[in-house]
């Protein structure tokens, strides 16, 4: 199951991407987190357990201190691309 999340706000310069990466990790998901050029942050999750992908998105809804998320669209998906990781692009 994958999942893709593109999360406004501020969550540029503020360790987003890192502190997804670990919190993904901890919840053996893989996948990357990346900056776009408006300012926004993709992330794209995969995993066997959706259960986990829903931390992972709760966990975006907020971020990591210094973040303020204005809003997250969420795409899901049965086919998934392949990971080795997850990491920050």
């Amino acid at each position: 199951m994958q999942l893709k999340l593109k999360i406004t706000g501020q969550v540029q310069n503020v360790w987003y991407r890192a502190s997804t990466m670990g919190v993904a990790r901890d919840l053996k998901l893989k996948g990357y987190a990346k900056n776009l050029p408006d300012d926004s942050v993709e992330v794209v999750a995969v995993g066997s357990s959706k259960i986990n992908l829903e931390k992972l998105k709760k966990w975006c809804t907020h971020g990591p201190t210094g973040a303020q998320v204005n809003h997250i669209e969420e795409e899901w998906s049965d086919s998934a691309e392949a990971f080795k990781d997850f990491s920050v692009l």
